[in-house]
């Protein structure tokens, strides 16, 4: 999908204020708020542009690189689906894991398939939380 350059420029503007956003209240509110407000996030009226679950996640993938502190895989997942709701997109954040060796990851789903990373997460991992 071809965006035009404004557009491109407003999408990391509206990256970089949900990244902010997201510390703001990690900091404050702590993680639990974090969930509640974003599992009570209606999706906006669907945008008439086709590809953006490829879009927004390279635009956040972008901004993190340039932001001022590590963007962590459960920052990058809130943000990703926040933003894709905003553009009617029905996403949903996914917590996975597993116990020995022990990791854990976020990802964004849409329609059941990983947008903002690999796949292999999918199978490797033992789904804790969607939202």
């Amino acid at each position: 999908m071809t965006m035009p350059p404004f557009a491109r420029i407003l999408l990391a503007v509206r990256a970089l204020w949900e990244l902010c956003r997201y510390d703001l209240a990690a900091a404050t509110s702590g993680f639990r708020v974090l969930h509640r407000k974003l599992q009570g996030l209606a999706c906006g009226s669907r945008s008439s542009h086709s590809g953006l679950e490829i879009v927004i996640p390279r635009a956040v993938a972008a901004v993190s690189s340039f932001y001022w502190r590590p963007v962590l895989c459960l920052q990058r997942s809130v943000v990703t689906a926040r933003l894709l709701r905003q553009y009617g997109i029905e996403a949903q954040v996914v917590i996975g894991c597993r116990s020995a060796p022990f990791a854990s990851h976020a990802w964004v789903e849409v329609n059941g398939c990983v947008i903002n990373d690999s796949s292999g997460y999918q199978r490797k991992l033992r789904v804790l939380e969607r939202f």
